[in-house]
């Protein structure tokens, strides 16, 4: 899988169509190659008296999926609208009935939030779609993954189990950044990066660690009403962070040979030090270490060749401050 930064835009389009493709293009104006949306039905993965966090205190749960949602035709136009403008379309599916819709609608890349982890109805329906998936681990212990990660690669391979923190914000210390290093040796799978910080050091350290995969949200405005706006990254500082994420990709996936030098031969000149003397010296005299120099620029006998001309023999009189060659002693 190639590197992927996708923007999570959740639910920020609150319902609206219109601000829905305007965070498609916001998406990839930003930098972001993927955009990622979450799609509910109420009735098909809640009931209505089910709890609802706490951030959704202005109306129920139930009330809030059954407003923001979208028709068949609009996923349809969503995924069109994504392919044309060339950014890919990922969508967290919460039921089987969502899924069923996606095969219809069109999706690129199927995310599996957190929260589905041990529904394994679910994960086995996404599975059979044998398209690439993202496995988010934010509220799941290893048992809970284990079983979904086998569950995903008995019907395919395109598989990446992301690590994130279901904390919003999540402070620096529930990152848990060593996670990703433990998936890929349990799972043997690429490892992505689910952000929930405010900033930019969490995923620059888990592509660091070989993380293919980073996920951020992306809103007009962190005042926007809804329960991803106020935590999530507003276009300036997400086209930084985007610019911030494909550099330190192509540095992890850049390595240099450190033997192959011939292009610094001039930095080498100017700012390593060659051998000179600091004093004249007669025909025939031996060169003794306290007659040397090492002195900028580093185009003569380099001074890490010192000790290989203590006691040799001068062929000619030499001035102070000449910079030594090899035909000048013997």
């Amino acid at each position: 899988m190639t590197n992927i930064l996708i923007a999570e835009i959740g639910s920020v389009h609150d319902g609206s169509f219109g601000n829905a493709l305007n965070l498609i293009h916001l998406a990839k104006e930003c930098g972001a190659n993927a955009v990622k949306f979450q799609y509910h039905i109420s009735k098909a993965e809640t009931s209505a008296k089910a709890p609802s966090p706490y951030y959704f205190n202005s109306e129920t749960r139930w009330d809030y999926f059954n407003r923001i949602s979208f028709s068949k035709d609009q996923w349809r136009s969503l995924y069109k609208e994504a392919k044309r403008i060339k950014i890919k379309f990922v969508v967290s599916p919460f039921s089987i009935e969502a899924m069923n819709n996606l095969k219809e609608t069109g999706v690129d890349m199927i995310k599996i939030a957190s929260g589905e982890v041990t529904n394994l109805p679910l994960i086995h329906h996404i599975a059979l779609q044998k398209k690439p998936v993202i496995l988010s681990t934010g509220m799941s212990n290893w048992y809970e993954i284990s079983k979904a990660v086998k569950l995903l690669k008995k019907k395919h391979n395109n598989l990446t189990v992301v690590q994130c923190s279901s904390s919003y914000p999540c402070p620096d210390k529930e990152v848990g950044i060593n996670v990703l290093s433990e998936i890929k040796k349990k799972y043997k799978c690429a490892i992505g990066f689910s952000d929930h910080t405010l900033g930019f050091a969490a995923s620059i350290s888990a592509v660091a660690l070989g993380a293919t995969v980073i996920e951020k949200h992306l809103t007009f405005h962190k005042k926007m009403y809804g329960s991803d706006s106020p935590n999530a990254m507003e276009p300036n500082n997400f086209k930084q962070f985007a610019k911030e994420i494909f550099s330190a990709w192509t540095i992890i996936n850049s390595p240099i040979d450190k033997d192959k030098i011939s292009k610094y031969k001039h930095m080498k000149n100017v700012f390593q030090k060659s051998i000179f003397l600091n004093k004249s010296l007669k025909k025939g005299s031996l060169i003794k270490y306290d007659d040397l120099d090492f002195k900028k620029p580093g185009d003569g006998i380099s001074a890490s060749e010192y000790k290989n001309i203590v006691n040799k023999k001068t062929v000619k009189k030499l001035n102070k401050d000449h910079k030594l060659k090899k035909v000048d002693f013997i």
